[in-house]
């Protein structure tokens, strides 16, 4: 493996996330390959589609500028293709979306499909729309049908049980027209926290159910099964509760579906039902899509009149990122030959951007401001054009796609184009953290914050523009720094200059109106749809939540997601202090109440077997014995690798407690439960994945200890060994650090684990 100082553009935390996530291991789990390695294996693999065009000798000449491309930083494609691009795997799209017709034999053929895309890493949206409604009587079989709500959680459930490698984990959408008669239970399907955390949820709202709420009257619900008007219903009161349970919770979104449609490029191939796990993405049935985005950050140039655009590097930049995804196209390994045959025949591309607010940063510009949507405007009006021109310029070379006849582009001039779709603004949570820029078009997410380390200590993190002005303009200090990450905001702090504290804004400064407009800006002129988080603070009222989707709706946005902080009961904050939220966190875990008065422990034989397991933790390796008598695990034992100190007595401890807990006869998976995920400020690595805390190792040596003896307690371990934290929406599964909602996603600023990618 190469080892260059190549990688010291790469933050730390970039580092951290491209070895646990992208870069190839061996079978022991031993990085193989450095990123150098990776971005060359990517750009080799991706420019071998030259030859498909009789241009071999030009293999070489695009592998250097995909390669340098990348290295950049200046730009990176979704994750599928950094991952499996030369490898094995070779399947490098990111967004899929299946079609459900109204019977069994489609539905689990879905069900089928939805196991291999996500088993190859994509992610899968759905529209439930054509199943009929719960109660409705089948005809075939006199039986009653139990509807879409039902189904929906039999496709969690398969999502539950299959695993990416490791790299990623299924993510699914699920979209119901609001015409729909089940659309109450669909509205509501999410209301308790804990259920289809595999998807997240949008309602597929009309251009008729929108005058209708203008104009506050009833609107008709139809079965899709024959399409009679079954009902009559007021489109103000399913509109609230919309709103209503986007408050409490942020689900459901809202796609314009009939906005949508207007633009589909392809209306004689098939109507437009559904989009990819977070909404930027419509996409017919079998149809996939591969994103990539532009790093604005660098798209900027300092003159002698300030900091400009520079159109230039831009320019220059799309029309190889064009030819780079038209090239990943034809070396895709697609999961299932319908969806290779869509993909081939629209030949969909998504070009987006990341770095918006860094690029704001350098020119100067504040976030919520009229010149920000100006500049907004300019860059992307000028991607679409110029992405256009690229996909005319390579169907000169290559021809257009094959569903061209019939399409919008279809005008009888001389001028056709490669690719149906050229622009999508996708999340980058993932991707910017290996760029170190800001995610997609989103605002900062924090100037400074703080994260733990080592031996207790918090060491704050800054960002890295705002620290340079810091020192260049002299109220640069340590303490300084601290105390806006304690605040998790600029604003109000008296030593930074007032000119600086309206450049530097955050989410959570910025008023929802000003992320709608940011939002519907880029949206102008983008094909696809655009992928962001309208942040609402904890206070905010229904009324404004509704305010919003109206205004989404008016500014021509083709959906819109919202999160109010601290909206679910398992949130966790993670500005301000590292540790706040390990009350809400624990008691997240917690099982239940367990009554324990009046249990007496059974005694101990004189004699008893078990066994030692090694687990390496951050403060040094922890030897966990785990001894049983006949009717199970009886007590723990635990020793640390260097005797003594503070973990030593608190593993002990714990193991005292457990020991009792088993002896008193409480189900072990239960002390599993409750210990799973617990956090330290050092956790450590081992083969299996982090380890949290002690308490953490103590409850994977349990859990690996009930699965190898398979026993009944151990079946029932290994039906919940998919992740308990998985299901605790406000923690990552992967490291237990808190999640951030953004661009309609969640993501770890930690470890890098995204839901979407």
């Amino acid at each position: 493996m190469a080892n260059t100082h190549w990688n010291s553009r790469l933050t730390e935390n970039a580092m951290r996330v491209l070895e646990k996530r992208y870069l190839r291991k061996d079978i022991d789990g031993k990085l193989t390959e450095s990123p150098e390695e990776m971005f060359r294996r990517v750009a080799s693999n991706v420019a071998s589609a030259e030859r498909l065009y009789g241009k071999s000798e030009r293999c070489k000449k695009w592998e250097k500028e995909f390669y340098t491309m990348m290295a950049s930083l200046d730009f990176l494609p979704n994750s599928p293709t950094l991952m499996n691009a030369g490898a094995e795997l070779q399947q490098l799209s990111a967004c899929f979306v299946l079609p459900i017709d109204d019977s069994m034999q489609s539905i689990f053929e879905t069900i089928k499909h939805t196991a291999l895309i996500h088993k190859s890493g994509g992610g899968t949206g759905f529209s439930f729309s054509r199943i009929r409604p719960k109660n409705d009587v089948v005809k075939t079989t006199k039986g009653i049908s139990s509807g879409p709500i039902s189904f929906m959680t039999v496709f969690d459930a398969a999502t539950e049980t299959v695993k990416q490698g490791g790299t990623r984990r299924g993510a699914n959408m699920a979209i119901l027209r609001v015409d729909h008669p089940d659309i109450l239970d669909f509205i509501t399907a999410k209301r308790d926290n804990r259920r289809l955390n595999n998807f997240n949820i949008s309602v597929a709202v009309t251009e008729e159910f929108m005058a209708a709420v203008k104009e506050d009257r009833d609107y008709e619900l139809i079965n899709p099964h024959g399409g009679d008007v079954v009902d009559r219903i007021s489109a103000r009161k399913v509109f609230e509760m919309v709103v209503e349970l986007a408050w409490k919770n942020g689900e459901p979104g809202i796609i314009f579906l009939d906005r949508i449609n207007e633009h589909n490029p392809t209306p004689h191939v098939r109507a437009i039902e559904s989009t990819n796990p977070c909404g930027e993405q419509p996409l017919l049935p079998y149809e996939s899509c591969n994103l990539g985005s532009i790093n604005l950050a660098h798209m900027v140039k300092r003159t002698n009149g300030g900091t400009n655009i520079d159109f230039d590097k831009l320019g220059a930049s799309v029309k190889k990122v064009i030819r780079f995804l038209d090239d990943v196209i034809d070396v895709n390994r697609y999961p299932l030959e319908k969806i290779r045959e869509m993909t081939l025949n629209n030949r969909k591309v998504g070009l987006g951007v990341m770095g918006f607010a860094d690029m704001l940063v350098q020119m100067e510009v504040p976030y919520d401001s009229d010149e920000a949507l100006e500049i907004a405007e300019e860059v992307m009006g000028f991607i679409q054009r110029e992405s256009k021109a690229a996909s005319a310029e390579l169907s000169k070379e290559r021809g257009p796609f094959p569903y061209y006849k019939g399409s919008i582009y279809d005008t009888g001039d001389d001028s056709k184009m490669r690719n149906a779709t050229t622009t999508t603004i996708a999340p980058t949570g993932t991707l910017s953290i290996i760029a170190g820029c800001s995610s997609g078009i989103e605002p900062l997410f924090a100037v400074a914050f703080i994260r733990n380390v080592m031996d207790n200590d918090e060491l704050v993190e800054v960002n890295p523009l705002f620290q340079e002005i810091a020192e260049r303009e002299g109220f640069y200090s340590e303490e300084l720094m601290k105390h806006i990450a304690e605040e998790g905001s600029v604003q109000g702090i008296e030593e930074i200059p007032e000119k600086w504290r309206r450049i530097f804004v955050t989410a959570h400064d910025i008023t929802p109106e000003w992320h709608v407009r940011v939002q519907a800006a880029f949206q102008k002129y983008t094909d696809n749809a655009v992928s962001k988080t309208v942040n609402f603070p904890k206070s905010a009222t229904k009324k404004e939540v509704e305010e919003v989707y109206l205004r989404a709706y008016e500014l021509g946005c083709k959906g819109v997601t919202i999160y109010r902080d601290g909206s679910r009961e398992e949130q966790v904050l993670n500005i301000g202090k590292v540790n706040r939220g390990e009350a809400e966190a624990a008691e997240a875990m917690a099982g239940g109440d367990m009554e324990l008065e009046g249990l007496t422990p059974r005694a101990r034989p004189s004699v008893i077997t078990g066994s030692t397991r090694k687990m390496t933790t951050g403060c040094g390796n922890l030897y966990i014995t785990i001894n049983e008598d006949e009717q199970g695990p009886f007590e723990v034992f635990t020793q640390m690798g260097k005797a003594g100190g503070c973990s030593a007595s608190q593993a002990e401890a714990i193991s005292r407690l457990i020991s009792l807990s088993l002896r008193a006869g409480i189900d072990c998976k239960e002390v599993i439960k409750q210990l799973r995920g617990v956090r330290c400020p050092n956790p450590g690595w081992e083969k299996g994945g982090m380890i949290l805390s002690c308490s953490d190792a103590i409850a994977k040596a349990l859990e690996r200890y009930l699965l190898e003896r398979k026993t009944p307690v151990g079946q029932k371990v290994k039906a919940m060994s998919a992740g308990y934290l998985e299901r605790v929406p406000g923690f990552c599964p992967d490291c237990g650090g808190a999640l951030d909602h953004e661009s309609g996603c969640l993501v770890c600023r930690s470890c890098g684990f995204s839901k979407c990618g």
